[in-house]
This record gives C-alpha cells, sequence and structure tokens, in this order.
C-alpha cells in the first residue's frame, strides 16, 4: 500500500499537467468551432483531447489505494465535522478512481466488453459526491474563521472604544430601536458579512484556492452527468483554470489546504 502511496505521488505532477493540457484542448476545440476552423483542425484537437484523456487515466492507476489511506488518515481527525467530510470525500475519490480503472481498461481495449457509458457516469456521479463534501469542508472552515474573526473584531472594538479596525463598521446594528427600519438592517449586515467573508479568505490563500479549485470542477461532473449542462466552452475553461490551481499546490505546497 505504502508503495502505491508513494508511486502515487510521483505521477502526480505528470498527472496534472496532462489534465490542464486536456481542457486546454477542449477550450481550443470550442473556440476554434465557434469561428469556423477547418473539420480537420478540429478533428486533431479532439484526437490529442482524446489520447490525453486516456494517458490521464492510466497515470491514475491505483489511486484509489492513496485515497483509502487518506481516508485512514482523516478518521483520526478531532473535530467531528472535518471529520466526515474528509473522509466521506477520500472514499468517494477512491470509487471514482476504481470507476476510472475499469474505464481505461475499456478503452485501451484490455475489457472491450466494459460499457463505457455505465461506468463513465457512475465514476461522475462519485467525483461529484467527492467535490460536493469539500465544498462543504470549506463552508464549514469559512464559518468557523469568521467567528473567530468576528469575535475578534468584537474585542478590540470593546478595548479601544473605536471602530473596528480593517475598514468593517458596526455601526447601524445596535438594538431593535435603530432608527430606519428592518431593511436598511439587513442590507448593512449582508454588507458587513460580505467584507468578513472577503477579509478571512484574503488572509487565508490556502482556503480560498481549495474554494475556486472546487466550484470550478464542478461544473465537469454537473455537466457530464446532465444536471446543468455548461457546454464545452465551460467545462474546459473551469477545469483549466482547476488544473493550473493544483498545479500550483504542487509548486507552492504552503497553498495546500490541510488536514
Amino acid at each position: 500500500m505504502d508503495a502505491w502511496v508513494r508511486f502515487s505521488a510521483q505521477s502526480q505532477a505528470r498527472e496534472r499537467l496532462c489534465r490542464a493540457a486536456q481542457y486546454a484542448c477542449s477550450l481550443l476545440g470550442h473556440a476554434l468551432q465557434r469561428h469556423g476552423a477547418s473539420p480537420e483542425l478540429q478533428k486533431q484537437i479532439r484526437q490529442l483531447e482524446g489520447h490525453l484523456s486516456l494517458g490521464r487515466k492510466l497515470l491514475r492507476l491505483g489511486n484509489s489505494a492513496d485515497a483509502l489511506e487518506s481516508a485512514k488518515r482523516a478518521v483520526h481527525l478531532s473535530d467531528v465535522v472535518l471529520r466526515f467530510c474528509i473522509t466521506v470525500s477520500h472514499l468517494n475519490r477512491a470509487l471514482y478512481f476504481a470507476c476510472d480503472n475499469v474505464l481505461w481498461a475499456g478503452k485501451s481495449g484490455l475489457a472491450p466488453r466494459v460499457d463505457q457509458e455505465k461506468w463513465a457516469q457512475r465514476s461522475f456521479r462519485y467525483y461529484l459526491f467527492s467535490l460536493i463534501m469539500n465544498l462543504s469542508r470549506d463552508a464549514y472552515e469559512i464559518r468557523l474563521l469568521m467567528e473567530q474573526e468576528s469575535s475578534a473584531c468584537s474585542r478590540r472594538l470593546k478595548g479601544s472604544g473605536g471602530g473596528i479596525p480593517g475598514g468593517i463598521e458596526t455601526g447601524g446594528l445596535g438594538g431593535p430601536g435603530t432608527p430606519g427600519g428592518g431593511l436598511p438592517q439587513l442590507a448593512l449586515k449582508l454588507r458587513l458579512q460580505v467584507l468578513l467573508l472577503a477579509r478571512v479568505l484574503r488572509g487565508h490563500p490556502p482556503l480560498l484556492l481549495d474554494v475556486v479549485r472546487n466550484a470550478c470542477d464542478l461544473f465537469i461532473p454537473l455537466d457530464k452527468l446532465g444536471l446543468w449542462r455548461c457546454g464545452p466552452g465551460i467545462v474546459g475553461l473551469c477545469g483549466l483554470v482547476s488544473s493550473i490551481l493544483s498545479i500550483l499546490t504542487l509548486i507552492c505546497p504552503w497553498l495546500r489546504l490541510k488536514p
């Protein structure tokens, strides 16, 4: 098991480079189609995209073992919500990679009788569940950080007797007798929450990067499963952005969200 994990880690960078190239081809193919490029050029781009996809599946062989090892580590986390979200996410990733391995066997000719459409739908379903868990974990961490930041601002406000540093004002959020009605108060509270959210994300780049990456990835299974048709252009763009952010976390490990 440990040998598979080490091998998987070594091939991770190559897989992500192939992923970026694959979605760049998808985006390029969509642009060429819109601008009326020659059918031969469009065919070549589609073939290149297919070869890159098959190459990625080969590089992902054995990633299920890596995901299961990550799930085993996540079981020991002290925070119940993080433990649940991360463990379920890794388990779904393991199932996604297992389906992906079956797809590779079918596409490569090793198992020609494999129903590729059925297994592709299964793999994207597990991928979608994994992303939902990832985004749930991100939302939970954001809520915790916003509560901490709000408490810290309140303590600084009481200590200084003035406004909260960082440009976040609390005026107008007083008691029920505050003039101006409920709608202005609601708008002001919403504005303060947005400012607080922006401040939290600005102060925690790994969390911001993880949110953007998971949100971009979410469009891919939604489109493939037919839940929300985005089109090849949006899928290609989101996949390319997500791949670049993933490569960035390999180049700068401190940008990887932990645990």
